[in-house]
């Protein structure tokens, strides 16, 4: 039942609480959406509400004053109902669910003629003896695991011979080249086809591994998945309370930079109570005060951050950490990047992984920009575990330059790679957007070959880009570039896609140059390497 309040004086608003609250959108108009209250505080005799806006990002939760509260549409919780009892005894439990799944098959196997009894729970201390029965063993169906459905490629006998038309532009097509594959073709700038074999669906994952899909946060069926044994950073959301669901440190001083944080990040408790957290720029050390951060600086001899620079060019490089060798930075590392990263957790065992700092130097040192960390060895293929572009250099080409350099790592180790997954929001519109210009880069950049048209496999763009096979045909399917035309499975370039795309490549300066990577892959396998 929804309680409505008219009279706010007489109204105590407690945790739980929803509202209209009132703030600032993007176009700087005022609106009321849904919020609820998370916390309440008392700040030189004002009340603060901590709230979070249903439906949106968390890290748009504030604390808001009375005066922003609608009153009126104030919905209080829920009571929660008492602990449930089984078969009304107070000292038992109630059942889990597995335990009433195996009731329900039990109840279901014995026969109907004959007359049952209720075993209860027992009071503790006691046992009571259970009435022997004669049960008819009945046959049960299988049960069958739900399989989430993938988009259908076309199969190899649908799709052994390929034509290609175009959506705004003249073209012409081509045989295929490799009946017993898939094949869809493609429309270009210049009016060329182009033909690609997506591959087979990639191989089961285990029941237990911590990867879901790219927009879902938790697994299909609502149970967070455990995250893996191996070094993942995925949060499994099991622990989730109030503590961790409200921003503790309200603003980081970096460098020249202020950062707001957008996130819980476990600081010391002792530190969450100031006004500004002070971080040496170039260690990561927390500290409470100017002064000691000046007295830290005093001491400090690190002007970039420790391990080996493994990339320059102009003022942009890129350092490899060990999370073995450094502890201390990688989890510092680790604590500010948790400040913006809400779906990853923090593990302060930092051995499994690999960190590479992005810098910008100056006569001053080598700035933090962002960071990649990835698996020592990784069991799915993965080249990335978390990533991160600080929020002062985002929306300036900074996060794909360290994308496109995790793959030129992938590059260098021969292998093809993938994020983990789950990404954060921005994180997914960040790869989908480096994903299409890599691949369009490439099939606009094939030309004819001795008059005919040119041909590649899903294979060929996997091998050269080192983006998994499963990653290359989701990029083909969001640009929505396969069709079905007179029986065959093509891919067409429309003239909009390529202007979008040109426009794109025009825009971004900053690229990896392989020339001036100087990388050499370990055998992590072998633990004398760690």
């Amino acid at each position: 039942m929804t309680k409505m309040a008219d009279n706010s004086a007489s109204v105590e608003i407690v945790e739980g609480c929803r509202l209209p609250v009132l703030r600032k959108n993007q176009e700087n108009e005022d609106e009321w959406p849904l919020a609820e209250i998370l916390s309440v505080k008392e700040v030189s005799a004002r009340k603060l509400y901590y709230v979070h806006y249903i439906d949106f990002n968390k890290r748009l939760d504030e604390w808001v004053t009375s005066d922003r509260l609608d009153m009126k549409k104030l919905q209080f919780p829920k009571k929660e109902a008492k602990t449930p009892t089984k078969n009304g005894l107070p000292g038992s439990r109630p059942s889990s669910p597995e335990r009433e799944v195996k009731k329900s098959l039990d109840l279901n196997v014995q026969p109907t003629a004959t007359a049952t009894t209720t075993a209860t729970a027992p009071s503790r201390g006691k046992t009571l003896p259970t009435p022997k029965r004669k049960v008819e063993p009945v046959p049960l169906a299988p049960q069958v695991s739900p399989v989430t459905p993938v988009p259908s490629l076309p199969s190899s006998a649908e799709a052994s011979q390929a034509a290609v038309y175009p959506a705004a532009r003249e073209t012409s097509t081509f045989k295929s080249r490799e009946d017993h594959e898939q094949l869809t073709s493609l429309t270009t700038q210049n009016g060329t086809a182009r033909r690609l074999i997506p591959s087979q669906p990639g191989r089961k994952r285990k029941a237990n591994c911590g990867g879901t899909d790219e927009d879902s946060q938790d697994s299909s069926d609502g149970i967070p998945s455990a995250p893996r044994m191996t070094g993942s950073l995925v949060s499994d959301r099991s622990h989730d309370d109030i503590v961790t669901r409200m921003k503790n440190i309200e603003c980081i001083e970096l460098g020249r930079h202020r950062l707001k944080p957008w996130y819980f990040s476990p600081y010391p408790q002792e530190l969450t109570a100031l006004p500004i957290l002070y971080l040496c720029e170039f260690c990561l050390k927390y500290l409470k005060s100017l002064k000691c951060l000046q007295r830290h600086l005093t001491k400090c001899n690190l002007r970039h951050p420790p391990g080996n620079e493994i990339y320059r060019k102009g003022t942009i490089s890129f350092f490899e950490i060990d999370g073995r060798k450094n502890k201390t930075y990688s989890q510092n590392l680790c604590l500010i990047a948790k400040c913006f990263l809400d779906h990853k957790t923090l593990y302060y065992d930092t051995d499994p992984f690999l960190f590479y700092v992005m810098t910008e130097y100056d006569p001053k040192g080598f700035h933090i920009v962002g960071y990649f960390s990835k698996e020592k060895e990784s069991t799915e293929d993965y080249n990335v575990a978390c990533i991160l572009t600080l929020p002062p250099y985002q929306r300036r080409g900074y996060g794909k330059l360290l994308i496109e350099f995790s793959y030129e790592l992938s590059k260098v180790e021969g292998k093809t790679g993938t994020p983990e997954k789950p990404l954060s929001d921005l994180g997914l519109l960040s790869y989908r957007s480096y994903w299409s210009q890599t691949i369009l880069e490439i099939l606009m950049g094939l030309k004819p070959d001795n008059g005919e048209r040119p041909q590649i496999t899903i294979n060929e763009i996997s091998e050269i880009t080192s983006v998994k096979k499963e990653d290359v045909i989701s990029t083909l399917q969001y640009l929505n570039l396969i069709n079905y035309y007179k029986g065959q499975y093509i891919l067409t370039l429309s003239e909009d896609i390529v202007d979008g795309h040109e426009r794109a490549m025009h825009k971004r300066h900053l690229r990896i140059d392989p020339k001036c990577l100087h990388f050499t892959p370990k055998d992590w396998s072998k633990r004398g390497k760690w």
